[in-house]
């Protein structure tokens, strides 16, 4: 199982320049420490610091070495398909074949009426760019007719060509049927967020999801699943509660008052960090267990961890990834492959 971080580089005290500078730090360090794939989101609001993905990975590019280097998501659905795969590809020829693009319709709207789109459009946007977006990774020289929400191309090439080929591209959903069936049936990889209530509930998605790629011929058993989480660590549980709490129920309880829900209670937030809950903070062991469990119930090939969700010292998601990259990965991938070996005997028995 891969294993990694992904962030919307929540704004600071120090402002957007001192978030973007820790940022790149922390993707240095994932490196470092041995973790598979860093992705970094993409939001248009005063408490993120992250607008243009690809130029953050760009810049942690030229520090890292093996790191995967993904948007955490790209909203395509108000941007131009075409040049979300220049920016990346890009990316991936300076990153030596690292990028990857997790497309997404994005949780917040704030980007629609920013670049002149209609929210009526919501999932037409989607749907249309995400097919341009392929058609443009497929071929150098693109004939796309066009549709209510692109251009026409006639025969134009598209450059730079990432090295890779082609350039990884997975979806992003938050539990709508709809979007998982629709990644399968693409064939393409699915990323699953899960950030409230108890993970077994998502299981018959990702069964959706094998099941609408194996019916139009894609082999659903094949394509990477990726589980998207939050989560902390730290040296021990207590301190893993403490450091988190504070600036995730502030994010949650300011989410809830824009879409209606009551403010987050710390019982409520220990009551997620129980057994067979959705968040995953605790000691290096406590985690360990709980990606496991995850694992038990989906089958999954990546795992990534939102580490900061709210204001989070930089010194404290320095140690956060430290420990996921030293304690926790190491013995999950360990457990993984031995549960994967006993399952293919099993099975040639």
């Amino acid at each position: 199982m891969e294993i990694g971080v992904y962030t919307f580089g929540e704004a600071t005290v120090g402002g957007a320049g001192e978030r973007l500078r820790h940022l790149v730090e922390e993707i240095e360090l994932a490196d470092q420490v041995g973790l598979d794939v860093f992705g970094v989101g993409e939001h248009h609001r005063p408490d993120f610091a992250v607008t243009a993905p690809a130029v953050v990975l760009a810049a942690a590019a030229e520090r890292t070495e093996r790191i995967r280097l993904t948007s955490a998501v790209s909203v395509i659905s108000s941007d131009d398909p075409v040049r979300v795969f220049q920016d990346f590809a890009t990316l991936d020829l300076l990153s030596g074949g690292r990028a990857e693009i997790m497309a997404g319709r994005g949780s917040f709207i704030e980007s629609f009426p920013l670049f002149g789109y209609d929210l009526d459009d919501y999932d037409e946007l989607f749907s249309e760019k995400l097919e341009l977006l392929q058609a443009v990774r497929a071929s150098e020289v693109v004939y796309w007719p066009g549709s209510t929400h692109t251009q026409r191309i006639e025969n134009r090439g598209v450059y730079p060509r990432p090295l890779q080929d082609p350039l990884p591209v997975w979806v992003a959903v938050g539990g709508t049927p709809q979007s998982v069936a629709r990644a399968g049936i693409l064939g393409l990889p699915l990323a699953l967020a899960i950030i409230g209530g108890q993970p077994a509930r998502f299981a018959p998605l990702i069964e959706l999801y094998r099941r609408a790629a194996t019916d139009v011929g894609n082999s659903g058993g094949s394509l990477p699943v990726s589980i998207n989480s939050h989560a902390f660590v730290a040296d021990t549980s207590q301190k893993a509660a403490d450091v988190f709490y504070p600036g995730y129920a502030e994010v949650m309880s300011r989410i809830g008052r824009e879409r209606g829900w009551p403010p987050l209670t710390r019982e409520q937030f220990e009551a997620g960090r129980g057994p067979g809950g959705h968040l995953l903070v605790g000691s290096p062991q406590q985690v360990t267990e709980k990606i496991l469990e995850q694992y038990e119930i989906f089958g999954h090939d990546r795992f990534l961890a939102q580490l900061s969700v709210g204001p989070m010292p930089h010194a404290e998601l320095m140690r956060s990834i430290e420990l996921l990259g030293t304690e926790v990965a190491p013995v999950v991938r360990d457990e993984v492959a031995k549960r994967r070996r006993t399952t293919q005997m099993s099975g040639q028995r």
